[in-house]
């Protein structure tokens, strides 16, 4: 918790005063190391020292102008020194003049009472620094469409969520635009941290990483896509590991999803599809062989899922379930909620379990009744997976992977009919 600095407190000056010049010795030894950089070590803890004192003495004589004059004293001082040194192209001084205005700032909010702030803005400051070429080495890896598509979820989730009315429209009042996007976001930008982890882990780094990631952005095409490198023997224990790992993943992929909507229906969720997890790893570690294979990893082929046209689809859909189930749930009870699931499973499990989640938090349904359409839909959607590794990667990848995922399938119904 931070102290706000009380007018006349020595001590509480002497701290803020420290505070700022530790700041700048950690940003500066950074900035030591860059041979073009025209302000290093000493200049970087002088700039937030003087931070810190402009922001005590505008404090005692109440004029908040000192701190703004001195930001621009910074600003013109440091540019000024690369107007008159010769720096090379490679490195105008762009970076270290903004670091330098930042340092200036932390400075600041070290005397104003706001330390601990600073010292994380300081910390997250000299790893942007520090890992240039790391960070130049992760942007290289994305297509442009990839970075239009990260474009994309700001705009979906920064401008267009702030405006859609909070209110129930339709049937029902089953469809409220807010929260049928506010849906959207959470799907896609689980999707889209998958999907980055995905492009950046490579064929590389073993299939457990690419299953993982994989299950987190769509189980359903990385089973499409492994069941067609199955189709080669040598290749079948590969696609196996990552079949069984990415339809394991989605059974924890649930239960985050139905957290964001209802706490409570994730709590209920949570052993029923924990027991599936573990028989499930238990049946594909007697499965699988434990060595992984040496070489690279073809990385399954996977929408980015924050591309307008991926989330518009999702939106849809999710309204379609939303309304679907508040119909038969009036008109069939639990009954009308399971044929949806079985419907929904096929394509989807997120739609259905939002809108069941929604329907728990409106009080239209019961805890367990909530889950059984869940388990029911997760088991719809295992039975269509497991006809496309039958179809695309033959009976040979089928009698190694059918099983457990049956197996975990079945548990997962077995443990929401159980349910009390």
């Amino acid at each position: 918790m931070t102290e706000t600095m009380i007018p006349g407190d020595a001590f509480g000056e002497l701290v803020a005063l420290a505070t700022a010049l530790a700041i700048g010795l950690l940003i500066g030894v950074e900035r030591e190391r860059s041979p073009n950089a025209k302000a290093g070590l000493r200049t970087f803890a002088l700039v937030t020292l003087f931070g810190a004192l402009s922001a005590i003495v505008a404090h005692h004589l109440d004029s908040g102008w000192i701190v703004a004059a001195g930001t621009i004293v910074v600003g013109v001082m440091i540019v000024a020194a690369y107007h008159r040194g010769h720096v090379e192209e490679a490195d105008p001084g762009t970076t270290t003049v903004i670091a330098l205005l930042v340092a200036y700032l932390l400075g600041v909010l070290t005397a104003i009472g706001e330390r601990q702030i600073a010292v994380m803005i300081a910390i997250a400051t000299t790893a942007l620094l520090y890992f240039k070429p790391e960070l130049r080495g992760v942007l290289e890896r994305f297509s442009r469409r990839d970075l239009l598509s990260v474009l994309q979820f700001a705009v979906i989730t920064f401008i267009v969520l702030p405006f859609l009315p909070n209110h129930g429209y339709g049937p029902y009042d089953a469809l409220n635009p807010y929260r049928i996007w506010l849906m959207v976001v959470l799907v896609s930008g689980i999707g889209l941290a998958g999907y980055i982890a995905l492009r950046l882990v490579g064929g590389t780094r073993g299939s457990l990483y690419v299953g993982f990631f994989g299950g987190l952005v769509s189980s359903t095409a990385t089973t499409l896509a492994y069941s067609r490198v199955g189709t080669d023997p040598a290749a079948r224990p590969l696609a196996t590991r990552v079949i069984l790992i990415a339809n394991l993943v989605v059974l924890a992929r649930v239960v985050v999803v139905a957290s964001f909507v209802s706490p409570a229906f994730a709590i209920k969720l949570a052993p029923v599809l924990g027991s599936a997890i573990v028989i499930g790893a238990v049946l594909a570690l007697a499965f699988v062989r434990r060595n992984d294979s040496p070489g690279d990893i073809p990385v399954p082929e996977t929408a980015n899922p924050t591309e307008l046209r991926e989330a518009v689809g999702f939106g849809l859909l999710f309204a379609a379930v939303l309304v679907l189930s508040a119909w038969l749930n009036d008109i069939a009870g639990s009954k009308g909620l399971y044929l949806v699931a079985v419907a929904s499973g096929l394509t989807d499990v997120d739609a259905i379990t939002l809108s069941t989640a929604s329907l728990l938090e409106q009080g239209s349904t019961v805890s367990r009744v909530a889950v059984i359409t869940v388990a029911v839909a997760l088991v719809s959607n295992q039975a269509v997976k497991l006809g496309f590794v039958m179809v695309r990667g033959g009976t040979g990848l089928f009698r190694v992977v059918g099983l457990p995922m049956a197996v975990t399938g079945l548990t997962v119904l077995a443990a929401a009919l159980l349910l009390p």
